[in-house]
């Protein structure tokens, strides 16, 4: 140790001075001691059915103490008795409960010796109970007269406290007690006078000692009442206190005990008892009384409950009095023990021994169990005080300071131990010690010395002294470190030394992370019936994880790990997961980790949105005929504030247990004033908003009926309907349920004629209609419509002006005439009929007409009739979409809401001719290097005489270039085919027909080709549309000995491939006879009967993939090579429209006829009428082709695609 002290290099120390070792260190054993007495029986009673009873004795003290008993202040000898067991090293001895043990009872005292001095117990009282028994006896039955007073005496045997007795009959039931007869605290009955109902022979005395788990039972008494001659009516005298004690006594009972005053009279009639204290007031606590009045009970007595009491039986004989003088007194109790302690040589000692009490206590010092000899004591014995000077070696003993009154003994044991020791580290050397960081360390160093020991501690090799505001030396040498710090990690010394020696031990400390916890999400709010995953992120030091530890806790309560509620509620180590969440699952939630130096928390408030509880407690005030005050409290927001509430209202009237909404209050506002309306039985309920949602319905309030008034309104909507000409009908809104005010509810109807003085036609009806027959035909009338009920009728009506019933036109437009605007446009002119012969409100015109022949052929033709109508009154109107070059009939009418009237007489005109429509096809003939011959078919409709022809043609490639546009004319009208020469070899051209009247050229059909190269073959294409059913194709336009090539090709495909291709020749006039057998021969009609089942199948294919949605190249196709024509009229039309799907030109293209202008007509769409099937509105704008006249906007193409146009007159 010497080498551990040179090695440290101390010099600089901090030195502590413990002024009184004992005050906090025990002394260990392995230093010499005095006995000392740590655990000892109190009170012991033996009861007969234990095995055995321990009387206990222990103490501690160096060298083993000895230990010796007394009884009854006499000593005992544990040997003296088999019965005795005792043990090695202890005072505790077993009596073991055999034979008769009642010489054990006494007052036992325990003495533990050393050669140091003697330790001594507080008395151990032993009780041995007898087995209660009352004496057998016979008791002579008693006889009494009506009126006298009774005592039965049940005198129970001793036992041990506490003691219950019973009055009961042999059926064991209990003998009714009242002011009359009643028990005494000793246990006697008394009857304070007697009845002839009281006699009975088995009026038994019962005691009960729990304790002992015993009750006895005294003999049975007769008591017999027999019938008095006299009333013997008597003042009343007390039988407890007995008039012998005269009219006081004394009652002593002790502090903190139960003070029991007990006053017991005999009279007749019943004496009644009553308690007063006489020096004083009763105390603040009223006092109880028991017993019917008859006994005083306090609880808990203090020195205030000091003094008289006075206890007063009366009846109207007169009364007796009895008073108390109630002393409290109280055992010793100790206002300063001795404390003993260890003690150095030379020291002085001073022992303090005071007591209270009521008497006051007498004090009696011993030394090691004996009385203290003045005569050979060296030190100064008073009363209350011990003192020694100087003290020795030898002076080492046990005193003992006894106070003692009536009531009671204490005592109290001073252990005085003279030491002259080393220092003794209790200490292990080379403990290690760990906290973390922010916490405080405690290194120990726990010294016994005697003298007190200095106590110093350094750290590593440092000479620097440790800074007094971050390290602390406790009283038991203990240093402390606040707020550790990672640098505070080292090696520590505790150095000790007094004058007889010094020690020293080592400490190590290491400082570890804090751990630190944060939950995640932060306060979270969130729907009921949702989902919440709480998780708690840690972070801890890498030593501590075997410690480590996570938990979770709802408002300080820890939640199980496993799942709960079924599996609602989730926790997995760090992560806490509630699904379907529930109000009750609101509050505070607090991760908490430990570890085994420290402990982190970290918490969430999680708050649970739901709607509102319902309202509650709904009042109706403030009652009115047209109002009521409604109030309600406010159930639980649940964290999210009340927006508004929605007041329903329910009638049994008209519409029960229908809800309807009558107001709205806003936030938490919870009353209401209610505009109510009258003859209503209402019933309120109220319905409170939040963010989250409406709560349920409130409980639904009282009743309320308002009483019945007039009405306040009248019915509204008031028209006039009629079906025949001689008829109107009045009808109007009828008034709703809530709006009659009252009963019998009539509507009183007016109405005369318009400006005639004539007095109003009234009647009064319950439908919400009245017709009136007999009135001329469409005259207006003023109407009125008053609502009625029993308690009067409603404000005064307004007037409404309606016209009896309509009956049709009965003349036709004049003046008819017609103006041609185009060959499919004329605008028709008519005078309107006068309103008196319209016989109705106008709607408007009709314009009907009909084709009766063409122009072109003369051909009759059946009239199929076309109409447009006019809506409002005109004279005027357009007729659009007319065949050109044609006679029509045309007639004009008028209609009302009745019907039409007759028509105009028809007016005949002609429509000049028109545009000719698409040639049918184009098609290629013939191929050559320079020429091709082309075929086309007449227009579907010529419109006019043809004049002839305008073929246009130009150079076309794949790279969208097109070339000049070149135009032959073709003045004969009949031709149908032409030869185009001057073409330049192995080249692509586009071809266009149209045909022509005088008054212009119509829209052209258009095919392409390729010209052949030098030396090639003519070559030509010729295009049909064939449909997937029919097995064969007749091709039309082939040149006789030409070879051709046959190609047939699905019109869905996109690239165009083949799916048959063959090569064949056309035979010429001169070598048909050669070919005509062929078709007879076998392999020809096999060959046939292949191609037309391949192609058969190879077109289902094709229709079902068409069916499928498959794309066609027409578009493509139509982009890269458009109409010159077309687009010259679609720019004439549209302007600059584009469309944004159509591809843009390299090249433009020239109008091939720049004398195309529209011939639309320019007046405004109103001049349109209606057609039959509704292609215009009734203001006369334009939604829709013509009826009649309706003509395709696309034209059919046999070869090529071609572009669609819109259509113009």
């Amino acid at each position: 140790m010497e080498m551990l002290l040179s090695t440290k290099g101390i010099t600089i120390c901090l030195f502590f001075f413990v002024l009184s070792l004992a005050a906090a260190i025990e002394i260990p054993l392995s230093v010499s001691q005095l006995p000392t007495i740590t655990e000892q029986s109190h009170t012991q009673v033996a009861y007969p059915f234990d095995e055995d009873f321990t009387i206990k004795c222990e103490a501690r003290g160096n060298p083993q103490p000895t230990f010796n008993w007394t009884k009854d202040g006499k000593p005992f000898n544990l040997s003296s008795d088999p019965r005795i067991v005792t043990s090695n090293n202890s005072g505790t001895f077993v009596i073991q409960n055999r034979g008769i043990i009642n010489n054990f009872q006494g007052k036992y005292r325990c003495f533990a010796s050393n050669v140091l001095g003697t330790a001594m117990s507080e008395e151990i009282e032993l009780i041995v109970p007898s087995v209660p028994k009352f004496p057998k006896e016979k008791i002579e039955p008693l006889d009494v007269e009506h009126g006298d007073s009774v005592i039965l005496h049940c005198n129970p045997p001793k036992g041990i406290p506490p003691l219950h007795i019973y009055w009961m009959n042999i059926d064991l039931q209990h003998i009714p007690q009242d002011e009359r007869v009643s028990m005494s605290l000793k246990g006697d009955l008394y009857f304070a006078n007697v009845e002839e109902s009281d006699s009975r022979s088995d009026y038994c005395c019962f005691a009960a000692f729990p304790r002992l788990r015993t009750i006895v039972q005294k003999m049975p008494m007769t008591l017999k009442v027999s019938r008095s001659n006299f009333i013997k009516e008597r003042k009343p005298k007390l039988l407890i206190p007995p008039e012998s004690a005269g009219s006081s006594s004394s009652v002593t009972v002790i502090k903190g005990g139960v003070l029991l005053l007990e006053c017991i009279a005999e009279g007749l009639p019943t004496p009644h008892l009553s308690w007063v204290k006489v020096t004083e007031n009763m105390p603040k606590d009223e006092p109880e009384t028991e017993n019917f009045g008859k006994m005083l009970k306090i609880d808990q007595v203090t020195a205030a409950d000091e003094g008289t009491y006075q206890c007063t039986a009366s009846n109207p004989m007169g009364r007796a009095r009895h008073e108390f003088h109630v002393r409290v007194e109280e055992p010793p109790q100790w206002l300063k023990k001795p404390e003993g302690g260890v003690y150095s040589v030379g020291a002085n000692l001073v022992l303090l021994c005071e007591a209270i009490g009521n008497p006051e206590p007498s004090i009696q010092w011993k030394l090691n169990g004996m009385p203290i000899d003045g005569r050979t004591f060296r030190g100064r014995v008073s009363t209350r005080e011990i003192s020694l000077t100087n003290l020795q070696l030898q002076d080492s003993a046990v005193f003992q300071c006894e106070a003692t009154n009536k009531h009671g003994t204490i005592l109290a044991s001073a252990n005085v131990n003279v030491l002259n020791i080393a220092p003794l580290i209790l200490t292990p050397d080379e403990e290690n010690y760990a906290t973390v960081v922010g916490y405080s360390a405690f290194l120990h160093c726990d010294i016994f010395a005697s003298p007190a020991a200095d106590v110093r501690w350094t750290k590593d090799d440092s000479i620097e002294p440790l800074s007094t505001f971050h390290y602390e030396l406790n009283k038991n040498g203990t240093l402390e470190i606040r707020d550790a710090k990672k640098e505070d990690s080292g090696s520590y010394a505790c150095w000790a030394s007094n004058s007889v020696g010094k020690r020293a031990i080592t400490a190590n400390l290491d400082i570890r992370d804090a751990t630190k916890l944060v939950v995640t999400p932060k306060n979270p709010r969130v729907l009921k019936s949702h989902s919440i995953l709480l998780k708690c992120q840690a972070e801890y030091d890498s030593h501590l994880k075997h410690s480590f530890k996570l938990s979770w806790r709802k408002d300080g309560d820890e939640l199980p790990v496993n799942s709960t509620e079924g599996g609602r509620i989730i926790l997995d180590r760090d992560t806490l997961f509630i699904s379907s969440v529930l109000l009750e699952d609101q509050g505070v939630y607090r991760c908490v980790a430990s570890t085994a130096l420290d402990s982190a928390e970290a918490e969430t408030q999680l708050i649970v949105l739901d709607v509102p509880d319902p309202p509650e407690d709904l009042q109706l005030s403030e009652n009115q005929n047209r109002s009521v005050r409604l109030s309600w409290k406010a159930g639980a927001s649940h964290n999210s504030p009340v927006n508004e509430s929605i007041i329903e209202f329910e009638e049994n009237r008209w519409e029960p247990e229908r809800w309807q909404e009558l107001s709205r209050v806003p936030g938490n506002d919870t009353t209401a004033l209610l505009s109510l309306a009258p003859y209503v039985n209402y019933q309120f309920r109220v319905v409170s908003v939040n963010a989250v949602g409406r709560s349920q319905p409130s409980t639904p309030s009282l009743r309320y009926a308002t009483p019945p008034a007039a009405p306040d309104k009248n019915p509204e909507n008031i028209r006039v309907e009629a079906s025949e000409p001689n008829e109107m009908v009045m009808k109007w809104e009828p008034l709703k349920p809530m709006e009659r005010n009252g009963p019998g509810l009539e509507y009183k109807v007016s109405w005369r004629q318009r400006g005639v003085e004539t007095d109003w036609n009234e009647e009064l009806v319950k439908k919400h209609s009245l017709s009136v027959r007999n009135v001329p035909t469409f005259v207006p009338y003023e109407i009125k419509v008053q609502a009625v009920n029993n308690l009067g009728s409603g404000p005064e009506p307004n007037i409404t002006i309606g016209y009896s019933g309509e009956d049709i036109p009965d003349a036709a437009p004049s003046g008819v005439s017609v103006e041609v605007v185009n060959s499919t446009l004329v605008k028709v002119f008519w005078f309107g009929i006068p309103r008196d012969r319209v016989r109705g409100h106008l709607r408007g015109y009709k314009v009907s007409w009909w084709r009766t022949r063409s122009m072109l052929d003369g051909k009759r033709h059946h009239p199929e009739k076309h109409f447009l109508t006019f809506v409002g009154d005109r004279n005027s109107g357009m007729i659009p979409g007319l065949e050109p070059f044609s006679e029509f009939h045309l007639t004009v009418l008028a209609f009302n809401s009745r019907g039409d009237g007759p028509e105009s007489s028809p007016v005949v005109f002609e429509t000049p001719e028109g545009v000719p429509e698409q040639p049918r096809f184009l098609r290629i003939l013939n191929f050559d290097k320079d020429s091709v011959t082309l075929s086309w078919g007449l227009p579907k409709k010529a419109n006019g005489h043809l004049t002839g022809y305008i073929l246009q043609y130009q150079i076309i490639n794949e790279t969208h270039e097109v070339g000049a546009v070149s135009n032959v004319s073709i003045a004969n009208h009949s031709a149908l085919s032409w030869r185009l020469a001057g073409l330049s070899p192995s080249t692509k051209y586009k071809f266009y027909i149209k045909a022509c009247t005088a008054k212009g050229c119509g829209k052209a059909a258009t095919e392409e080709g390729l010209t052949l190269a030098q030396g090639s073959k003519g070559s030509g294409r010729i295009s049909d549309a064939v449909k997937p059913t029919p097995k064969f194709q007749p091709s039309e336009a082939l040149e006789p000995g030409t070879e051709y090539t046959i190609r047939l090709v699905t019109k869905n495909w996109v690239d165009n491939n083949s799916i048959f291709e063959d090569v064949i020749e056309t035979r010429g006039r001169a070598y048909a006879g050669i070919y005509e057998g062929i078709s007879t021969q076998g392999w020809f009609i096999g060959l046939m009967c292949a191609i037309a089942l391949l192609t058969l199948l190879l077109l289902t294919i094709c229709f079902v993939r068409r069916n499928k949605g498959g794309k066609y190249s027409v578009k493509e196709k139509e982009d890269l090579h458009p109409d010159p024509e077309a687009q010259s009229i679609k720019d004439e039309i549209f302007g600059e429209y584009s469309d944004s799907d159509e591809k843009p030109l390299k090249g433009s293209l020239q109008s091939l006829n720049g004398d195309i202008k529209a011939t639309g007509s320019a007046d405004s769409l109103v001049d349109y009428g209606e057609g039959e099937h509704g292609m215009f509105n009734e203001d006369g704008s334009f939604i829709g082709a013509y009826s009649g006249s309706k003509e395709k906007g696309s034209v059919e193409s046999t070869g090529s695609s071609t572009a669609t146009f819109p259509l113009h007159a």
